[in-house]
């Protein structure tokens, strides 16, 4: 995404996570359902991304 926020060593450390997870269900199969995944990554991104937002309006 080209305007992705500065994410914090938490987000970071959660987003790995995550797409550990999403890396060793693909390699389960292929056809497996990765979407809950996706979804708690866009989570943390909009979460970030409106901290970022919060943050600019204080400056």
């Amino acid at each position: 995404m080209p305007d992705t926020p500065k994410l914090n060593a938490g987000e970071k450390a959660q987003v790995a996570w995550y797409v550990a997870r999403m890396c060793k269900r693909g390699i389960a199969s292929e056809t497996v359902y990765q979407g809950d995944l996706e979804k708690k990554v866009d989570r943390i991104i909009d979460r970030a991304r409106d901290r970022a937002e919060k943050n600019a309006k204080k400056k």
